[in-house]
């Protein structure tokens, strides 16, 4: 060991500590950038140099930026983000499921069946009373009105779920793209052996986003590329190749989830997600809505079936019978949508048939048999009241509300803990980044006055010549 090596040990210490210093600076550039994991610096001794006396030190150099991670914490964070986006979906979809059996304005549809059947009672006052006769038709007219209305608003929450599916799979496909090109750039960074830290950090966070939407499985294969793969094992990404999702109309009109093969040809995954956005407004559409929609359907279907027979056994003011109180709308394919008052009652209100009777003025027995309907289990096989029955919905549809934010809030909260611990272990902390800083500024000064002293004993030997 020579003055030329004192001197190379200083200069490689200098390297090496200004290198620290850049990758600490970096850190702390990124302290608030979304998904980043700081970097650290991995230091060695040099290969020694054998002498007469044993090995000696050459010094030090820089192995590697290393990226501060745990691949099995951020799998974790993906799983939990999934469940989170089911249920924020969900949540988000039924809240609107609720407020369409809203009761607290007093205009929602138990309010309005009240009142149909108080109109019914009121005749029974006063069987021939025209005004009696005129708020019964309004009052009606008000229930069809409100049982169409609401069916109708919880089929456009089914529209707008369509529209967030089919935002959504577009979104999925962009994000696959962007996975592509971060698993190219991945892959040519580390095959020239560089580490590709910050492209890994963004891959990172496309797949945290990604499983927001859809439930996902990935792994990374030996050249560093990730694979993802959606619904039974469909393919979504495959290093630098990405298949494609899109949707169809089902049955119903509603939009399916498919996914596209190499060959263009399309397999419905919709059965087969299980997790994220797409599975939360999944179920709400095609579970919590659809029962919704066939409840009303039911209440107007009953509502007919209970009121018409009874109705047209009855006689009006003209002394004639065989009418129906409610019809339907020829061009309406549910009777919850079609439910009307008979045209003919509302052209004349003499002809509510109040009467069980021709020719006997005052007689209010069929209204009063119309108007206990309201108390009579006729619902469910004959076991609930029409109050009751809707009740139960509305029920339903708050219970729904509850156990979706539940779980929204739980998982929130699970989210919360993977991401504070993925902190923890991979996030900047200033205070740490700044000791460093220091550590190497110092180590970096020693490595100066290391040089220095090496160029005096030089130019000591110099002299002396």
């Amino acid at each position: 060991m020579d003055i030329f090596g004192v001197l190379n040990m200083g200069s490689k210490a200098l390297t090496v500590q200004q290198k620290g210093i850049y990758v600490t600076g970096n850190n702390i550039a990124n302290v608030n950038t979304p998904g980043y994991s700081r970097q650290r610096l991995n230091l060695s001794s040099d290969v020694p140099l054998n002498t007469g006396i044993g090995p000696v030190g050459t010094g030090v150099t820089a192995n590697e930026i290393e990226r501060v991670y745990d691949r099995f914490l951020g799998v974790q964070i993906n799983n939990e983000t999934q469940s989170l986006g089911q249920w924020e979906a969900y949540k988000d979809s039924v809240e609107r499921v609720e407020m369409v059996f809203d009761e607290s304005g007093g205009y929602g549809l138990n309010q309005v069946m009240s009142e149909f059947w108080n109109s019914w009672q009121d005749l029974t006052n006063n069987p021939s009373g025209s005004i009696e006769r005129t708020v019964l038709v309004a009052k009606s007219e008000m229930l069809t009105a409100t049982l169409s209305q609401n069916y109708k608003d919880l089929q456009q929450i089914q529209r707008d779920i369509d529209s967030n599916i089919k935002g959504a799979v577009g979104e999925i496909n962009r994000l696959s793209e962007n996975l592509v090109d971060l698993n190219q750039k991945i892959i040519q960074s580390e095959l020239s052996g560089h580490m590709a830290n910050e492209y890994r950090d963004q891959r990172d966070l496309v797949l945290k986003e990604l499983s927001e939407l859809i439930d996902i499985s990935s792994f990374e294969d030996a050249n560093g590329g990730t694979t993802v793969s959606v619904g039974s094992g469909q393919v979504l990404v495959e290093g630098t190749h990405t298949y494609s999702l899109s949707t169809q109309p089902d049955a119903s009109g509603h939009r399916d989830i498919t996914w596209i093969d190499s060959s263009g040809n399309s397999v419905i995954i919709s059965d087969d997600i299980s997790k994220g956005k797409l599975k939360g407004w999944l179920d709400a559409r095609d579970v919590d809505i659809n029962d919704s929609l066939n409840k009303l359907d039911t209440l107007a279907q009953d509502l007919m079936a209970a009121v018409n027979p009874l109705h047209a056994n009855g006689y009006g003011l003209d002394n004639i019978n065989g009418r129906d109180f409610f019809t339907i709308e020829a061009t309406t394919a549910t009777t919850a949508t079609g439910i009307q008052v008979n045209s003919l009652i509302t052209g004349d209100t003499n002809r509510i048939a109040a009467a069980e009777g021709a020719d006997k003025p005052g007689d209010n027995r069929n209204a009063i048999a119309i108007a206990k309907l309201q108390d009579m289990p006729t619902m469910n096989g004959s076991t609930v009241t029409f109050g009751a029955y809707y009740d139960s919905m509305v029920s339903d549809a708050g219970l729904a509300v509850q156990q979706a934010t539940s779980y929204y809030d739980h998982q929130s909260q699970m989210v919360l803990q993977v991401e504070n611990y993925r902190e923890s272990i991979s996030g900047v902390s200033i205070d740490e980044e700044t000791v460093n800083l220091i550590k190497y500024q110092n180590a970096y000064q020693a490595a100066a006055k290391l040089i220095k002293t090496a160029d005096e004993m030089m130019e000591t030997i110099l002299s002396m010549i």
